[in-house]
């Protein structure tokens, strides 16, 4: 069975650091792409930032980029999410999801994405 976990959210106060966690089962990262996304609700899901696994390639959105950074560590099929400098405006649902189908590099198109996890509340307090 195919399946995503995250893991490693929680209640911060800006500036301070968290590490997100996916681990991925049913499935080898090698070959794909791993994108994370967040959601606030009445909004729509946005991606921050992806990895595809063969090369390492990354991408990041505007909004985080210097801020988070992704890592994937193929022996424990888990991809992370680092987050430092964080702001009110990073809480948010935080999603990870795999894009098995495409063969151009990762995007933050949550469109391309497949299977997703069932997500982990990140919540940063001014």
């Amino acid at each position: 069975e195919v399946r995503l976990v995250e893991s490693g959210g929680g209640l911060v106060q800006a500036g301070e650091s968290l590490r997100l966690s996916c681990a991925a089962s049913g499935f080898s990262l090698k070959e794909n792409r791993i994108g994370w996304f967040r959601q606030v609700p009445g909004k729509e899901r946005e991606g921050v930032a992806c990895i595809t696994i063969a090369d390492g390639t990354t991408g990041y959105s505007d909004s985080v980029k210097g801020r988070l950074s992704i890592a994937s560590d193929n022996a424990l099929n888990t991809v992370y999410l680092q987050m430092t400098n964080l702001k009110p405006e990073d809480t948010a649902v935080y999603y990870c999801a795999a894009d098995f189908y495409t063969v151009h590099n990762c995007t933050l198109k949550p469109y391309y994405f497949t299977e997703w996890g069932q997500g982990t509340q990140v919540t940063v307090s001014s």
